[in-house]
């Protein structure tokens, strides 16, 4: 059985983030840690409009482009990791209607998260996005990676480099999300 494929998502879109530093720090921790085939998934670069589609996803009649687009991303996935700032307590309304746009291509995969933010660590924000993900049928990981003031970790050229319990945290938290991901994808091999 080949690898499962990760796919670690940037939640944020705005200009001058930080989340996309620090995705390509979770998508190098993955690669290192040898268990995934690695995809980083840019929302801002699949660039989906507010919901424009008629039918509700679970039907999967999709009737633009970009969502056939998205859901094709989407579907080749087995597990993912959701990487999320924390905005005015929650999560960014970009991801919110990423998740929104699909319905099945979700299902029965698990979820990771990595949240930064001040000193809440961006904590609200996953919190939040915790029963988005179960009401899509996802089974989100209690390991996570929480990063309280995460700009201390940004270097003058923007490069996200973590301290050894955010690594720590980071590895453990890919660990249970192997081993979550293998016991889904022989659940939905048998649906």
């Amino acid at each position: 059985m080949s690898q499962p494929v990760l796919q670690v998502v940037v939640g944020s879109t705005r200009p001058g983030r930080k989340g996309l530093a620090v995705a390509c720090w979770v998508q190098q921790l993955a690669e290192a840690h040898g268990g995934f085939d690695v995809e980083l998934v840019d929302l801002a670069e699949v660039g989906l409009p507010v919901f424009d589609e008629p039918d509700h996803p679970r039907l999967q009649r999709y009737t633009h482009q970009h969502t056939r687009d998205w859901s094709a991303v989407v579907s080749r996935a087995d597990a993912f990791v959701f990487v999320t700032p924390e905005y005015n307590h929650s999560f960014p309304a970009a991801l919110k209607n990423a998740l929104d746009y699909l319905h099945v291509e979700w299902a029965d995969k698990a979820a990771a998260l990595v949240s930064y933010g001040g000193v809440s660590a961006g904590l609200r924000a996953a919190t939040a996005l915790k029963p988005v993900l179960t009401s899509l049928r996802m089974v989100p990981v209690v390991e996570a990676a929480t990063i309280p003031f995460f700009q201390q970790f940004l270097t003058e050229d923007g490069e996200f480099v973590p301290n050894d319990q955010l690594a720590a945290g980071g590895k453990a938290m890919l660990d249970e999300l192997l081993r979550l991901t293998t016991a889904l994808r022989t659940l939905r091999a048998a649906a």
